[in-house]
């Protein structure tokens, strides 16, 4: 595959669960992924996923709350 692997991680709010998977995605994938992850609804970064996120040393703190319909033209190659 000539471009990163684009993966979506998609949750009801884009607030915690998503945006922590996101984080440990883009840490572990490092430049191999393109990681984004929304909601069906935004509900805002939730600031206990930043504090839990930053004991691992992973710094999710400029991430924001993204609706799905933001990413409708970019072509995924796994959602989860």
């Amino acid at each position: 595959m000539d471009r990163p692997l684009r993966i979506l991680v998609l949750c009801t709010g884009n607030s915690c669960r998503s945006q922590m998977a996101e984080g440990y995605l883009r840490h572990f994938g490092g430049p191999a992924v393109e990681v984004y992850s929304a909601g069906v609804e935004t509900h805002g970064l939730n600031p206990r996923a930043v504090a839990v996120m930053k004991e691992d040393g992973i710094d999710i703190s400029r991430h924001t709350s993204n609706h799905v319909d933001e990413y409708r033209a970019i072509a995924f190659d796994h959602v989860i």
